[in-house]
């Protein structure tokens, strides 16, 4: 029997393509970004109301996919086109460039492998379908894991480490992979399962897995988040009061409260006034803890703090 779950407005601020939450706990922070407005986010949650108090942490010049954070509290934060390490007084450096120049692409969405490597997808912003990127950086060296994607999205790994998924929302596809976070080494893709029975726009999109190892897929236009398993099979069901949901997380310090992030980009007046829940922060307790996200290696390079 599917599970169902509702989640409730946990914040006061809007965002235009709010994005990849991470839990900070050294820190006791929630970490997410505005990806239109280029803007890296902090907030405080309340366990117990699941209420979060939220403060813009950075801005940037251009679109912002993601963002991790150190054990030090570093972040590396995907600016449009390149990779940027920014200390805790906020020094930056440049630490990669993932889009080559004069490429109509963006940095997407993110997430830290086991081993502390930055993992970071990429989307086109024109027609083109199946030149996307997914790549890691190793230290100061960026290696491409698939070159051939459309949208690459939501990222998870297995509880162990040995699996690594991805998402490619375009195609609604979930791909799987063997795993070596010791080497980095990657087995052969593979096509876990796919998600395309909704109405046009309705994608998957990020992705965080649980202590079961169950997968959290937020479904874009489909105003919900979805848990299934490794087969694909539907577990559970988290209706969010906005149409476009774009990510989930495990937060707080139990890892017990799912955060989600959600976008009115693209909304009319009228979708707006009929979904007033878009662009905020939503959360929900669904019955099981998270993996904690692990926290970012950054390369050995002069300090930036």
């Amino acid at each position: 029997m599917t599970r169902r779950f509702t989640a409730t407005q946990a914040g006061r601020d809007v965002y235009a393509l709010g994005e990849g939450p991470v839990w900070d706990p050294a820190r006791e922070r929630l970490l997410w970004v505005d990806i239109d407005a280029g803007a890296v986010h902090e907030g405080r949650l309340d366990p117990a109301s699941g209420a979060i108090e939220a403060a813009t942490l950075h801005t940037f010049g251009g679109t912002v996919g993601a963002v991790a954070v150190s054990a030090e509290g570093d972040l590396v934060v995907a600016e449009q086109a390149v990779l940027t390490r920014v200390g805790v007084t906020g020094r930056r450096a440049e630490l990669a460039r993932v889009i080559p120049p004069g490429v109509r692409s963006r940095l997407n969405d993110g997430a830290v492998d086991p081993a502390g490597r930055f993992l970071i997808g990429s989307m086109a912003l024109d027609d083109r379908k199946g030149r996307e990127v997914l790549a890691r950086l190793d230290g100061t060296a960026l290696v491409h894991l698939d070159e051939d994607l459309t949208l690459s999205n939501g990222l998870a790994w297995s509880p162990s480490g040995d699996r690594l998924y991805n998402v490619d929302s375009v195609p609604g596809v979930v791909w799987a992979r063997d795993y070596d976070p010791a080497t980095g080494r990657t087995g052969p893709r593979r096509e876990l399962f796919t998600l395309d029975d909704g109405p046009p726009g309705t994608l998957p999109d990020g992705m965080c897995a649980d202590a079961e190892g169950n997968l959290w897929i937020a479904v874009f236009g489909g105003g919900r988040v979805e848990c299934r398993d490794p087969a694909g099979r539907l577990l559970a069901v988290v209706e969010v009061g906005a149409p476009k949901p774009t990510c989930p997380a495990f937060a707080g310090p139990d890892l017990d409260v799912l955060v989600i992030t959600t976008a009115t980009e693209n909304m009319s007046p009228r979708e707006l006034a009929e979904h007033p829940g878009s662009g905020h922060l939503f959360t929900s307790r669904v019955g099981v803890r998270g993996l904690p996200a692990p926290y970012w290696a950054p390369p050995v390079t002069p300090s930036v703090s």
